[in-house]
């Protein structure tokens, strides 16, 4: 009897957590398959650091959010710290390609944040690892749900400012870039 509750609990948390992957918007999966060929592939790597950074994206999402509701919601800014917080966790452990690695090196030194040094290529990554993070975070169903749409609603902006967040081309700084068309 319990087995069998635990068992409904689970199948409800990983259709829940898969509603941020189901509406992943479209044009950001291309902007992550691009991203994958541009570093893993061509050899080139995002020119640090970006602007804007993670940082000033999330600072950007606020004040977008501000415009629209006219206040800030604690949950909004909450999100957003939340979601810095993992970021600047999760860019050295799980977020990198390998041929990104002596680049982050270079860079982070110290105290440095990689909010601060990163942009929103390497922030819509964390998106993906999501689901996986939030599967081992202990958080009532209807919660996981609110910030699911939160996160969401973050996607989208991202998706809205595509042209102004992303960058078109990286830079062959990279070993293994061979004449690869850049720009």
């Amino acid at each position: 009897q319990q087995l069998n509750l635990h068992n409904v609990q689970e199948k409800e948390r990983r259709s829940s957590e898969s509603l941020l992957m189901s509406q992943f918007p479209v044009t950001l999966k291309k902007q992550l398959v691009d991203d994958w060929e541009f570093v893993t592939q061509l050899g080139k790597l995002v020119k640090l650091p970006r602007s804007p950074t993670v940082d000033g994206i999330l600072t950007k999402y606020l004040e977008y959010r501000v415009k629209k509701d006219n206040k800030i919601s604690d949950s909004c800014a909450e999100v957003t710290k939340g979601l810095r917080c993992y970021f600047d966790k999760a860019l050295p452990a799980m977020l990198l390609y390998k041929k990104e690695q002596k680049q982050y090196k270079e860079e982070i030194k110290g105290d440095v944040s990689p909010s601060t040094v990163y942009g929103a290529e390497h922030l819509l990554r964390l998106f993906v690892k999501l689901p996986e993070l939030l599967s081992s975070v202990n958080m009532e169903e209807d919660a996981l749900n609110k910030l699911q749409q939160k996160l969401l609603d973050i996607l989208k902006f991202l998706q809205k400012n595509q042209a102004h967040f992303f960058l078109s081309a990286y830079d062959g700084d990279s070993k293994g870039a061979d004449g690869a068309k850049g720009k």
